[in-house]
């Protein structure tokens, strides 16, 4: 096992960890946004008041993308069971 393979492993899995939790993090951050616009035209600041819309968007996302993040994961972890032989090599 080279450094190199380590290390594309390691840049693997962090890619797939990024494009996966990518639509749950830009819901969230789109509906803050959307709040944070709403509470500075209305001079409200209520700090609890993002909470669940965040919540609910990110569950939102996570219904809608989750096939395409299943198919995400389970072919890094295919592709991880398949290199498991060649790495005692």
């Amino acid at each position: 096992m080279t450094p190199e393979f380590v290390v594309n492993i390691g840049r693997q899995a962090i890619e797939t960890t990024l494009f996966v939790a990518g639509p749950m993090l830009l819901a969230a951050l789109g509906i803050g946004l959307v709040i944070s616009i709403f509470q500075a035209a209305t001079q409200i600041n209520e700090q609890t008041m993002t909470f669940i819309p965040k919540i609910v968007g990110v569950f939102v996302t996570l219904l809608v993308f989750a096939p395409w993040m299943l198919q995400k994961l389970s072919s890094f972890l295919h592709m991880i069971f398949n290199t498991l032989p060649t790495i005692g090599q």
